[in-house]
């Protein structure tokens, strides 16, 4: 009788295996990757709350809403899953702000809730389980980077709203128009697939339309000490022009400069963890 009470409770799970999605192409497809998580918990590990809360998520998808991946602040982690999650997570909300949802759909879909499904994971200590989700979402959050458009922020200041990958690929870009950013994981200075895909654009531009200079500004968010990020941002540009080197661009021709957590791209009290703080601006003269 108790287990037929307990069934007879998550009827979210019914209606989510019944509904019909609507909503953005990526709602869709978290609809469905949801309606498989929530079943597999219920069905095949008997984790009827875990199955009822991913159950929630799938209808508010289904229902058309942009649901996001878990908040790690709900979750009991260690101090050092939780720093990995964080680092994975941040990667992945920043594919999904440079267009990931809207360009590679299925993919996030899979991205996210391979996450959740690794974050319920490493909380039980499953570990055959949390191990697959978490190589899972690594690989789609790896495919996601790498087909990221690498030309992130128009022309400033801008006179007319432009679409900054509206460009003929057979003209040269004029040296205004070129900007380039490349992102970071939090207290990284690895470059990242998506990363290395901006700077394969950046040396392409650079040896078929060579510029008089070639401007790399390293930045932090406001995370840690100033003088840290000040250190932090220096190993980031030297990150960037090392690799720019390496594929081809003159190292006479790169400029570098460190500014820490001084000019933020998002304005953020101090010690805020912000993604998008986390970079290195290059610009072209």
């Amino acid at each position: 009788m108790a287990g037929c009470s307990a069934f007879s409770e998550f009827s979210e799970i019914d209606a989510l295996n019944e509904a019909e999605a609507v909503g953005t192409p990526f709602t869709q497809a978290l609809t469905i990757e949801y309606r498989n998580f929530s079943n597999s918990e219920l069905n095949d590990v008997l984790d009827y709350p875990d199955a009822l809360h991913f159950a929630r998520k799938g209808l508010a998808a289904a229902s058309g809403e942009t649901v996001l991946p878990e908040p790690l602040a709900d979750w009991n982690l260690s101090d050092g899953a939780l720093e990995e999650l964080n680092a994975a997570r941040e990667r992945l909300i920043i594919a999904f702000d440079m267009g990931a949802r809207e360009a590679m759909p299925e993919v996030a879909a899979i991205a996210q809730t391979r996450f959740d499904c690794w974050v319920e994971g490493q909380e039980e200590d499953w570990n055959e389980g949390q191990l697959e989700c978490r190589t899972e979402f690594f690989q789609a959050l790896e495919t996601l980077e790498a087909n990221l458009q690498p030309v992130i922020a128009p022309p400033v200041p801008v006179v007319e709203e432009v679409n900054p990958f509206a460009v003929d690929a057979s003209e040269p870009m004029e040296a205004a128009n070129a900007m380039y950013i490349v992102f970071f994981d939090w207290d990284s200075s690895k470059l990242t697939a998506g990363a290395l895909n901006v700077l394969d654009a950046v040396a392409q531009e650079v040896l078929a339309n060579t510029p008089n200079a070639l401007n790399l500004t390293g930045h932090t968010d406001t995370s840690g000490s100033k003088a840290y990020n000040e250190r932090l941002a220096l190993r980031r540009v030297n990150r960037v022009k090392d690799a720019l080197v390496e594929r081809g661009v003159p190292a006479d021709l790169i400029t570098t400069a460190a500014r820490g957590e001084s000019e933020l791209l998002v304005a953020t009290p101090d010690n805020v963890r912000e993604p998008a703080n986390r970079r290195v601006n290059i610009s072209f003269e």
